[in-house]
């Protein structure tokens, strides 16, 4: 196929009037419209001048529209169908914490679905070695089990796991070589860690920080009048730590995210949605397994209601990756070329795929989505496919 006319965005400009040509799942040539010809039979798509865009990848999503990742193989097939109309073209489906063995049951289901839309390029497990549950089961605190994070390993075959972790959780410096094997990212989430704790995550692997800033606690200040260091300020100081960010107006003040930005540069920071069941739908109340959230706005966070627990509790967002990359031009003032780096190039860096996907340039993925002058998404091709 060959799409001209198109306006690319690459990772820091854009290229108006370009042609991308793309055969057997890849880009092939992208060239200024004018030197690019169409061959024989081969089908061809005017762009009309608007945005051409890498395909987003979401690093930590918990469901979309009427579907939960934590329901099932079924559900997780759905997922993979509707995400496309969002602009996500891969996707790391992200998994709550359940009891030992009931978890590897779960994730041994899931890791056998084939996505038909958005791919899938492994598995986020968001706990059980965490310190603080946030909106999480209780489940979400387990213990420093090498066992477990084996057989959470072998379940997930052959997709892969990436475990997110609290630093401060005891025994984790002997969990993080099974975790970081075959130089698999490891993310921390959910902690109260020291600066000293943190660091010593990070030397054991530790490379991404995620939904950074919640369930980040600021540390109590023990001589007045000294700010206090912790976790958020030992991330902020490593160049080898990549963030991301819930930006939905009220997970995380636009301000946290401009100072990441200007600590770890237009490379560094990554939008996520932390999406909950009922995200993309009308405003209103969703069952979240046994218990129910509820989304005051479109786009807005999901809250825990008065039929769960811990009512009023963030329970991830109503989010989606395309209204994300609209909140990063609207909320921090970035040019369209960083806010669209921001949900893909920078989340294909945290993975490893840097080389595969995130960047419109031959030699990689045909994952590509076009979109409109206000960012919403028109077309989405995963691997040259048409999917949306």
């Amino acid at each position: 196929m060959l799409i001209t006319h198109a306006t690319v965005v690459g990772l820091d400009c854009l290229l108006p009037d370009y042609a991308v040509r793309f055969q057997d799942g890849l880009v092939v040539e992208v060239a200024p419209t004018g030197e690019l010809a169409a061959a024989p039979g081969e089908e061809v798509f005017d762009a009309e001048g608007r945005y051409l865009a890498p395909g987003y990848v979401d690093l930590h999503i918990h469901g979309t529209g009427h579907y939960l990742i934590d329901n099932g193989p079924d559900d997780l097939a759905a997922l993979c169908r509707l995400l496309p109309r969002y602009g996500v073209t891969s996707f790391m489906p992200t998994v709550c914490p359940l009891p030992p063995g009931e978890d590897a049951a779960l994730v041994a289901s899931l890791a056998s679905v084939r996505s038909e839309g958005t791919q899938i390029l492994g598995l986020h497990l968001e706990g059980p070695f965490l310190t603080l549950t946030g909106a999480l089961p209780p489940e979400a605190i387990g213990s420093a089990d090498p066992e477990r994070v084996r057989a959470l390993i072998a379940a997930a075959q052959p997709r892969r796991p990436v475990f997110s972790v609290a630093p401060d959780f005891p025994g984790l410096a002997e969990l993080l070589p099974l975790m970081a094997a075959n130089d698999t990212p490891v993310f921390m989430t959910h902690t109260a860690a020291n600066v000293r704790q943190t660091q010593a995550a990070i030397e054991g692997g530790v490379r991404h920080a995620t939904h950074f800033y919640d369930v980040y606690p600021v540390p109590p200040e023990t001589d007045p009048g000294v700010r206090p260091c912790g976790a958020v300020e030992a991330v902020l100081a490593d160049p080898r730590v990549t963030v991301d960010f819930i930006l939905d107006g009220v997970h995380v003040d636009p301000v946290a995210v401009q100072m990441a930005l200007a600590c770890k540069g237009p490379g560094g920071v990554c939008l996520i949605t932390d999406a909950n069941v009922g995200a993309g739908l009308a405003p209103g109340r969703y069952g979240f397994g046994a218990e129910e959230v509820e989304f005051a706005c479109e786009g807005g966070p999901a809250r825990l209601t008065e039929r769960s627990r811990q009512p009023g509790t963030l329970a991830g967002s109503g989010l989606t990756l395309d209204r994300a990359v609209r909140n990063a031009v609207d909320l921090l003032g970035v040019s369209v070329p960083q806010a669209v780096r921001m949900a893909s190039a920078n989340p294909a860096r945290v993975l490893g795929l840097e080389r595969v996907k995130g960047q419109v340039r031959p030699g990689y993925d045909a994952d590509l989505i076009l979109l409109d002058a206000g960012l919403r998404v028109l077309r989405t091709w995963v691997r040259g496919q048409s999917v949306y």
